[in-house]
């Protein structure tokens, strides 16, 4: 089993930057992908970003493309997003999930691509 646990949330003001990051816990995973979905007060929950765990692949949501950045430590069991240039609608609670199963490039949009998720950190944006 895998658990994730996010952390670097917070309140920043419009054009700042924050660093989520997601901690993994469990057996290794050389295969699957890991990604960073959001979601907004009454709207569905949305994909920011992935990577393939082992090959580096990565894949961003139109919105976040060039401001936000998905990176991983293996060593450490962590992973990143860098989120630059924010903007209110940027504001969510945002959640990293992740699955061992390997993973088409393709399908790293989809929840149902993930079978674990973390319990969500709040990133707030003042305009």
């Amino acid at each position: 089993q895998m658990q994730l646990a996010e952390s670097g949330g917070g309140l920043v003001q419009a054009g700042g930057s924050l660093r989520l990051s997601c901690a993994v816990s469990g057996p290794p995973n050389s295969t699957g992908a890991v990604g960073w979905f959001r979601q907004a007060p009454g709207k569905e929950r949305e994909f920011v970003a992935a990577s393939s765990w082992s090959g580096g692949r990565t894949f961003y949501a139109d919105s976040v493309k060039g401001r936000f950045t998905i990176s991983r430590d293996n060593a450490k069991n962590l992973v990143y997003l860098q989120m630059n240039s924010l903007k209110p609608e940027d504001a969510a609670v945002y959640t990293c999930a992740a699955t061992y199963r390997s993973t088409p490039i393709t399908s790293v949009t989809l929840k149902g691509t993930y079978d674990y998720w973390g319990q969500g950190t709040q990133v707030t944006v003042s305009s």
